[in-house]
């Protein structure tokens, strides 16, 4: 995994999983170590598809990506 403060959580608001991402980065007190990105933003969903991502909710670790609600809430409850 690469430095935390390369990591980015992309997601939308309007997305269930998304929610649940963002819910998880505020419970285990990881706000300051992950970059939200909402892809309702033209340059942020540039940015994910450049990733070669196409789902929310999506980390990018500064080496690979991450897609969908349970693979994120994994990467997630795996940070310290």
């Amino acid at each position: 995994m690469a430095d935390a403060a390369t990591i980015e959580l992309f997601h939308a608001t309007n997305d269930a999983g998304s929610a649940a991402a963002r819910q998880r980065v505020v419970e285990r007190g990881l706000v300051e170590k992950i970059r939200f990105r909402n892809v309702f933003y033209p340059e942020v969903q540039a940015d994910l598809t450049a990733r070669g991502g196409k789902d929310t909710p999506a980390i990018w670790d500064g080496a690979r990506l991450i897609e969908g609600r349970d693979a994120v809430l994994a990467f997630l409850d795996g940070m310290r």
